[in-house]
């Protein structure tokens, strides 16, 4: 039989002679799986019969759009009716007699008839659900027809929309029919060997219903499930199944479920377990997860599908619900933590935490006296793998005691004010720890040596971060003061926000946006070279200057290249998150090449006319009020203004060299990951973030079950929201205002934050995980994020709005989006986690407040939430410090004036 085979005689490897589901199918009877026998229809039949008929190029004619034109749907419905016409013609004598002959030798019982496409149950798109199946299928005429009505579902307008999605080009494809013996069952539906919905590969989830498998795969029903570990049935739900789909003799109908059944289970546990014991089977069979159909007949569970699953995310754990603390210490997200969203990895936790001890160990007590902190009085411990700074209660009370000794020395004037502090010893010691690592020959240093060397540049960075801790309380003050001074003794109606009067300033993150923006416009006058940086080519390649890229000029593409290693040199260190799993710039490249696309597309605003724009407006405002204002009020405006306009873009030049020892611990760790795989320890060299140092310095072993094993869990612990103070529920709740988040869950349509930057608008939402998300981002979206820092600064450009979990009204976010004008809502805390990509929502920077427009319209749970309004105070300068500050600040400049 030249265009039949049987179950027996094809295999994996036969998805050109049987389709996919034929193949599978296949390799499952050769596996010894319960298969009910059958056999395919080749696609060389089907192939013979479009050449028999004459109708191919017809059928390709009618699938393939003229070349530059864009197919309506109604073009394409119209095609697909044309094309199934085509299709009624009768089956070559030859093949329809090779048909009837293979239905013989399965009996006289009714069949199931599927299609089975060469694009179709692949590991990269299943194509499920693409071309027709046929059930309860009875004798030979019936039999012929759906076979026909099968390779004319080849080109529905949905299957022709679905690969045209996925780059297959129509002359590509080709169809098999599977015939199979029918299962007279009682009970079907699908089982995924893998839990779609964690990802993790230990648990098999089972749905089932009464009747047929169709109503299941085809969600008409409501399935009963099960999750199975570790051979038991750990959760289940049992649904009120109203319908089923049952055979009819001629073919099949949906009818309802006896009153009996609808309620009961369809499967036991055992029976459960039993069939996830044949998943384990077929999954090990095929050396991936597996999508199975199956139902059950007298003869027990038969398979009459398998499928690799598509698009299964990575593994996870279950998020964490207990967020107890082991003691009464106040645990606090803020300050450093703003810069650390998620989760942290297992060997920055590790480093961290004495790092930053370290540091804030020692200003605190040079600035307060040797005798305020006692050993393990103040830490950064992890709570579920979340960050958190530690302070004991006696700690709080002896620093509180102390706020004005340490207002006085952070606001201190000359060498031993903070601003001399950080300029003329904290950030130049920063550097030239930097610089003893920046080109030292790593091949001749041990792992030990190496380790040694990512612990002094975090130890620096740390140090680093500490010193710019006493930098933002000044940015922070002056700018509450001034606003608060100028909206209660100054504003008028019509005039602008106190905002505006700190707008126009150079900072490091608009140094390097205008870096950015330069270069694009360079580029824009090179046309093959903008082509060039427009197509989806890798990074690596674009910023190789020996070798051009599309007939480029070779002396352009060099200048192309110095340019942009140059702006990586000035900026590559600006990190999207403190965690050193997480590369920068200089490592990936990738998310700036991004930003520049959508300045040599002529999308951004030029952003040296918008600095001038907003110089211009501040220096208008500040000149109207000075003329209004009698002599008192002008004195303190006067000195309130400079302070607060010489402090703000202080705070962004510092918070942008954090990052600066990061391209350099990346590369001490890329070495030691490099060793690591050599050695046979992890698979691949990013794995060493998911490693202790101890187990870096062990004798080489097999680590790559440990990896995965924390990998799933911080997957899982990601899910979470963190609160932003622990413990839960105790006396340290009135420091609340003081978090750059909400502490608690929100639900209902209005999501409530901190309105950091003025304004309101509705547009599209762009949910951004971090900066491989940077090319989704579209001019117009509300990018809506866990943090922004200084990285993420070229998006602002881009962005109609913000949106972020973490963060207050003197964050970066909202320094950056005052800027730009655009309205920011931060400190939502589930932001991330509520709002989902394309989403129409609502910003509103006044009240602080996001709107879900496409949600149901639920009550709001406001009176449940925290309302935040405070900014994030760093660790030093705890709450009672920071409003002491402010009042001696406020009577300072009262006695002065």
């Amino acid at each position: 039989m030249g265009h039949i085979r049987a179950f027996s005689e094809i295999g994996r490897g036969d998805v050109e002679t049987a389709g996919g589901k034929g193949a599978n199918l296949g390799e499952l009877t050769r596996g010894g799986l319960p298969v009910p026998p059958g056999f395919v229809v080749t696609t060389d039949a089907y192939r013979a019969f479009v050449d028999a008929t004459g109708i191919g190029p017809r059928v390709l004619e009618l699938a393939t759009p003229p070349p530059g034109s864009t197919a309506t749907d109604g073009d394409v419905d119209r095609s697909a009716d044309a094309i199934r016409a085509l299709f009624r013609a009768e089956i070559p004598a030859a093949i329809a007699d090779e048909i009837r002959a293979a239905h013989r030798m399965l009996g006289d019982g009714p069949v199931a008839v599927r299609s089975s496409a060469t694009a179709e149950d692949l590991e990269g798109a299943s194509f499920a659900g693409q071309q027709d199946t046929f059930l309860d299928v009875r004798g030979d005429e019936a039999l012929l027809a759906a076979v026909r009505a099968c390779w004319a579902s080849l080109w529905t307008a949905r299957a022709m929309a679905y690969r045209a999605r996925h780059g297959i080009a129509p002359a590509d494809v080709a169809l098999a029919v599977v015939v199979q013996r029918m299962v007279d069952a009682d009970a079907a539906g699908v089982m995924f060997t893998a839990n779609p919905t964690n990802g993790r590969r230990d648990e098999t989830v089972v749905s089932a219903a009464w009747g047929l498998g169709e109503s299941v795969v085809s969600g008409a029903v409501t399935t009963e499930d099960a999750v199975v570990s570790g051979g038991r049935v750990t959760s289940r739900t049992t649904a009120d199944k109203a319908v089923m789909t049952v055979a009819t003799g001629a073919g099949t109908v949906e009818q309802p479920v006896p009153d009996a059944d609808r309620g009961r289970a369809v499967l036991s546990d055992a029976d459960v377990v039993a069939l996830a014991a044949l998943g384990e089977r077929i999954a090990d069979h095929f050396g991936a997860p597996q999508d199975v159909e199956w139902a059950r007949g007298p003869d027990g569970f038969a398979i009459v599908q398998s499928r690799p699953i598509t698009a299964l995310p990575e593994p996870e754990t279950a998020p964490p619900t207990d967020w107890s603390v082991p003691d009464g210490a106040l645990y606090a997200r803020a300050s450093i933590v703003e810069q650390l969203p998620d989760p942290l990895t297992p060997l920055f936790e590790e480093l961290i935490d004495p790092a930053v001890t370290r540091s804030l160990t020692a200003m605190v007590r040079e600035f307060l006296g040797e005798d305020v902190l006692a050993d393990g009085d103040i830490g950064l411990p992890t709570v579920n793998g979340y960050a958190y700074y530690r302070y004991t209660r006696a700690a709080m009370w002896r620093m509180t005691s102390r706020t004005v000794s340490a207002v006085r020395l952070i606001l201190g004037r000359g060498d031993d004010g903070a601003q001399a502090r950080w300029r003329d010893r904290a950030h130049p010691a920063y550097v030239e720890a930097v610089a003893r690592w920046a080109d030292r020959p790593l091949a001749g240093l041990s792992i030990p040596e190496l380790l040694d060397g990512v612990e002094e540049l975090l130890g620096a960075g740390a140090t680093y971060y500490t010193a710019v801790q006493t930098i933002i309380p000044i940015a922070a003050s002056s700018e509450i003061l001034l606003t608060r001074f100028y909206e209660t003794a100054v504003r008028r109606d019509g005039d602008p926000p106190a905002a505006t009067l700190l707008l126009g300033f150079d900072s490091a993150p608009l140094r390097a946006e205008r870096s950015l923006y330069t270069i694009a416009g360079w580029a824009r006058g090179h046309d093959a070279l903008a082509t060039v940086l427009l197509a989806d080519h890798p990074a690596a390649a674009l910023l190789d200057p020996a070798h051009p890229l599309g007939g480029v000029d070779p002396a352009v593409w060099r200048e192309w290249t110095d340019r942009f290693h140059a702006h990586l040199r000035a900026h590559g260190h600006t990190v999207y998150n403190l965690d050193f799993a997480n590369a920068v710039p200089a490592d990936d490249p990738a998310p700036l090449l991004d930003a520049l696309r959508f300045f040599l597309r002529g999308e951004g605003a030029d952003p040296v006319e918008r600095q001038r724009r907003s110089a211009a407006r501040r220096d208008e405002t500040a000149a109207a009020v000075r003329g209004r204002l009698d002599p008192l009020r002008r004195n303190l405006f006067d000195r309130l203004l400079r302070w607060a306009q010489s402090a703000a873009p202080l705070r962004e030049d510092a918070l942008a060299d954090i990052g600066l020892a990061w391209p350099h611990l990346r590369r001490l760790l890329r070495e030691i990951g490099g060793r690591l795989v050599g050695a046979g320890t992890i698979v691949a060299a990013d794995d060493v973030y998911w490693l202790r140092s101890a187990e870096i310095l062990a004798p080489p072993q097999d680590r790559s079950a440990d990896v995965a094993a924390r990998r799933a869990q911080w997957r899982g612990r990601r899910r979470a929201t963190p609160p932003g103070l622990l413990p839960q529920g105790s006396r340290w709740e009135a420091m609340e205002r003081f978090m750059p988040t909400a502490t608690t869950e929100q639900t209902g349509p209005v999501i409530r934050g901190v309105g950091a930057s003025a304004g309101q608008v509705t547009a599209p939402a762009r949910v951004l995980g971090g900066p491989a998300d940077f090319g989704r981002m579209r001019s117009g979206d509300v990018l809506v994020a866990s943090i922004t820092t200084p990285a993420w600064t070229p998006l602002f450009a881009m962005a109609s709005g913000v949106v972020t979990d973490v963060g207050g009204p003197l964050s970066h976010s909202s320094i950056v989006a005052r800027e730009y004008g655009i309205p920011a809502v931060l400190g939502t805390a589930v932001a991330t986690r509520r709002i989902t990509d394309d989403e129409r929502i609502r910003v509103d920077g006044d009240a602080g407040t996001v709107t879900l427009l496409d949600a149901p319209d639920t009550p709001d749970a406001d009176a449940a939430t925290r309302r935040i309004s405070g900014p994030a105070w760093p660790g030093l300068v705890v709450a009672g410090a920071a409003v002491g500050a402010v009042a001696l600040l406020v009577r300072r400049r009262r006695r002065r004036s």
